[in-house]
């Protein structure tokens, strides 16, 4: 690849995709660009629209508004910015949301773990045990 941005660019999305596809969902992928009907970088990371970025000049506004926008585009309620960070592999990235976005994802979260220990209260109690051992 001669244009050395776009070639760091895309390890970075191949990358960040193996680590998903390893930890969250078997199923990611990187996605074909759409011009104005983008649906983000990679799908696959549940409920979101994944905008990649690994630029020297980070710039969060712009990519928030680009991840919001491709969420709409790809039917998803969120869109968030991937961010690399420098020197560091994928675990060590940025997950970024603007706060009406990440308020909008802690509210369904919240109502569905309600309605988990309402409906399967020993179930939720094992996994909320899992999570916080893993954390």
């Amino acid at each position: 690849m001669s244009n050395p941005a776009k070639a760091k660019g895309t390890a970075w999305e191949s990358a960040w995709t193996a680590y998903i596809r390893e930890h969250h969902n078997p199923a990611a992928h990187r996605n074909v660009q759409m011009g104005s009907k983008d649906i983000g970088d990679v799908s696959g990371y549940y409920l979101h629209a994944s905008e990649l970025k690994a630029e020297k000049a980070i710039t969060l506004s712009d990519y928030v508004a680009q991840a919001n926008r491709e969420a709409i585009n790809a039917g998803q309620p969120f869109g968030c910015a991937v961010v690399k960070r420098r020197m560091k592999g994928p675990a060590d990235g940025y997950v970024v949301r603007d706060v009406a976005t990440d308020v909008r994802l802690m509210n369904r979260l919240q109502e569905m773990e309600g309605a988990l220990q309402d409906v399967a209260f020993d179930r939720w109690y094992a996994l909320d045990k899992q999570h916080r051992e893993a954390a």
